[in-house]
């Protein structure tokens, strides 16, 4: 094949619209799109991820308003945009199915269906504060004598317990 033919082989496989930077202008968790400029012209509903669909398995990087992302049209078509490099991320967030998963710089919430792991922990902390104990007597029961157990380290559970309220999140 002769040069001439291969330069436009080439130029028709390549792209008329390609990956370019622009800056966050404001964020659409919900539909999982966020606005954009790159510093003439804006562009709505870029979405946050490459496939959006229906269903309820999603994973989507919140890019931090104000920060640079670069841009890539799908099929080459500039009315839809997905983010594909972050420069700056907010948070993540993974959904499958009814199971959730998110992280930003509060903590992180771990949820299935409408359980969620701060609050069963908090669950077994109050259940261990509350411990009972049955204690064994001897005797007459005008002139009861036994062992009593008492809890000495209950500090020890609400500290704890205070560090995994600040550790993970309810929502």
């Amino acid at each position: 094949m002769d040069q001439e033919l291969q330069d436009a082989l080439r130029r028709l496989k390549q792209r008329d619209v390609d990956t370019f930077p622009v800056t966050v202008l404001s964020l659409n968790k919900t539909l999982g799109t966020c606005k954009v400029t790159d510093g003439e012209l804006e562009f709505d509903e870029v979405q946050l991820s490459s496939v959006i669909d229906a269903n309820k398995s999603k994973f989507y990087l919140f890019p931090k308003v104000g920060s640079s992302v670069l841009v890539s049209p799908i099929n080459e078509n500039l009315k839809r945009l997905y983010i594909e490099a972050y420069s700056e991320i907010e948070s993540m967030n993974v959904q499958i199915e009814a199971t959730q998963f998110r992280i930003d710089k509060d903590g992180f919430l771990l949820k299935k269906q409408n359980e969620t792991l701060k609050k069963l922990m908090a669950d077994l902390f109050d259940a261990i504060a509350q411990m009972k104990f049955t204690v064994d007597t001897t005797g007459t029961a005008a002139a009861q004598t036994g062992k009593t157990t008492i809890m000495t380290n209950a500090a020890q559970f609400t500290s704890i317990k205070t560090r995994f309220n600040q550790f993970l999140k309810d929502n």
